[in-house]
Parts: structure tokens; sequence; C-alpha cells
């Protein structure tokens, strides 16, 4: 199996009271530190099938200029999902298969632009964003739990879609099992590392106590299993990915804070 990510935007920031302040509210937060922003998909290649998790923003999306109240900017540096998967080796007809953790532009963007490939997502975000036809596949998690969450859908050998409602009403992550390791790809679950490790929620969600309840089951599962943890939003999504860094949340990381 290999992964790789897909870079779509860099080079971007987010405040602390738009990464923690979910709960308690963005003003408890010091909102002059800031972490880093970017987006970036990711691509799992199984050999038998080339599966995306994502499909990035689309290419009339408009980048925001940011100033001393922008509480996110996604960044200044922008490419082409197309060209970026190229920029990987992959040409759009290599995909089978694409899985989308839920419904927001940035996740499903450039989904026209793979009409061959099988698409699943939870039915939830389906039906939200009117997909239909043959290569939709709106799942509704039949196969039972995966380690410590309650539903899920094996996609592929070693690929699985669950469900982690919250951030949307059909919000998803999707986990890769690979060389005893866990790739977790999650649905902005959280926006930042730093996140993950403080146990805080952002301000973006749907029902902000299923998106509690999400984030612990993810604490659960990576405080138990070796989980390399690729996030959407921020370059240690990347990072992460190619340093095969596995989360310890006893042991945070020092940050990297955008210039």
């Amino acid at each position: 199996m290999k992964i790789k990510a897909v870079k779509n935007i860099e080079n971007g920031f987010m405040t602390q009271g738009f990464a923690f302040g979910g709960e308690e509210g963005p003003e408890k937060f010091d909102n002059s530190i800031k972490y880093r922003s970017s987006i970036q998909n990711f691509l799992i290649d199984t050999g038998d099938d080339v599966i995306l998790v994502d499909t990035g923003v689309p290419n009339t999306f408009p980048i925001n200029e940011p100033d001393e109240s922008t509480p996110l900017f996604m960044g200044d540096k922008f490419t082409e999902y197309l060209t970026s998967l190229k920029e990987l080796g992959y040409d759009k007809e290599d995909v089978t298969k694409i899985i989308l953790t839920h419904k927001h532009i940035d996740h499903s963007g450039e989904i026209k632009q793979f009409p061959n490939a099988k698409v699943y997502l939870s039915k939830t975000e389906a039906e939200a964003l009117n997909l239909e036809g043959d290569n939709i596949v709106p799942v509704e998690f039949t196969d039972g739990t995966y380690h410590n969450f309650e539903k899920s859908q094996k996609i592929v050998d070693g690929v699985y879609l669950i469900e982690a409602v919250g951030h949307t009403m059909g919000n998803s992550l999707v986990i890769a099992e690979d060389d005893g390791l866990f790739y977790m790809f999650q649905g902005d679950i959280t926006y930042t590392d730093e996140a993950l490790y403080a146990n805080k929620l952002s301000t973006v969600f749907e029902d902000i106590e299923k998106a509690r309840e999400a984030l612990d089951n993810v604490r659960e599962f990576v405080k138990n299993n070796p989980t390399v943890y690729l996030s959407t939003h921020t370059p240690l999504g990347h990072e992460n990915l190619e340093n095969k860094s596995v989360i310890d949340l006893e042991n945070p990381p020092e940050s990297i804070y955008p210039e």
C-alpha cells in the first residue's frame, strides 16, 4: 500500500480560538497564537485500486485575504487538484474509488473530475449533496464495530469508512491499515493536531455533542493503536505521513508557528 498527500493550498494560518473554541468560545483563547494551515487530501494506492480520500477544492474556489481578525486563512499558494495528482504520477483515469469524509466543498469540490470512479460517502452526505448515479455508493455502515467505533464499512481490504458525526451530520473518517500502523484520515474532527493533543473542538460543527463524542472516540483509538494522524487543514497532515509519525497524546510535539 502506498499513501500520498495531494497538496492543494499551502501557507495559511488559523487562530487558536478558531481551532480550540468550539465548546468554550473562541474568546477564551489567545488569538495571537496562530497555527499553520493548508489543504491537502490523500491518495491510497493498494495495488488493485487507486483511492482518493476527498477531492480538494474546485479551481474557482476563492482565496480569502487575511487581516488581523481572520480566524482561518487557507493559504496563498494554490495548486490545482488534478495538477497535484499528476505530480504524484497519477491521471484522473487511474482513480477507481473515491471516499468522501463529508460534504464541504474543500473535501468534495473536484468530485466531478472523476465520473468513472465509484464514490463512497455516508448516505446522509450523499443526500445533502444530492449525489445520484450508478457510481454513487451511499454508505449505511452495516459492517458493525471497528475497534472502539460503533459503525463502520469496509471499502476494500485494509481500508474502512467510520461514522464520526458532529462536524456535519454525515461526517466520517477513514482508516487504512498498513505494516502495523493505522493511518487515520479524519474529516475535520480537528483542524490542527494541537487541538487533538489539547482535546479541543473547533468552532465548525453541526452537532456539538456528537462532535465531542467523535473526538473522544478518536482520542481513545489513538491511545490504543499506533496511529498516523492525517489532517486536511494543517501541513502536519502531510508531514506526519512523510515521517510516519505516530500520535502520542502524552507527548505532544513542539508546534511550528506560521511566519
